[in-house]
């Protein structure tokens, strides 16, 4: 008997443990949309003057980059959802259209932000922005590998 319930609650200690983690990333996304755009994009250049150490007028040209990409992402997000809830599937060409664009417009932003920011700003920028890019490649393949052991 005793064995028994030692065995219950070793089975109960492993399956507690055994629970998902929650994701930060998406609890970060989620804590974001509670603002506005425009609380938004502040929130976002205070956090690139902390860690790019802008000066005032850095920050006002900062402003203008980040409103502009959010603009250009809240416009792509809608033409997905457009194109999800209409239940068609973009063609290959227009998946490379997609894509293309997309890196024309990271180009561009690239060249605007170097503009910007002095040598050794755009290295710690360009840092920040690959772990970003390093962090949601990891995000995106852990919540597909779930979802493929879900079907």
């Amino acid at each position: 008997m005793k064995k028994m319930i030692a065995l219950a609650m070793l089975v109960s200690g492993m399956v507690s443990f055994a629970q998902e983690k929650p994701n930060a990333l998406k609890d970060d996304r989620q804590k974001m949309e509670q603002f506005t755009p425009a609380q938004q994009n502040e929130l976002r250049v205070k956090e690139l003057t902390l860690k790019l150490d802008l000066n005032a007028s850095q920050q006002k040209e900062m402003a203008k980059v980040v409103a502009d990409l959010q603009a250009r992402k809240e416009a792509a997000k809608t033409e997905l959802k457009k194109m999800k809830d209409s239940g068609k599937r973009p063609t290959a060409d227009e998946r490379f259209a997609m894509r293309s664009k997309m890196l024309d417009e990271q180009i561009a932003m690239k060249e605007r932000v170097r503009k910007i920011l002095t040598d050794e700003q755009m290295e710690k920028w360009e840092k920040m922005t690959d772990s970003k890019k390093r962090h949601i490649k990891k995000a995106v393949g852990e919540h597909r590998g779930k979802k493929q052991r879900r079907d």
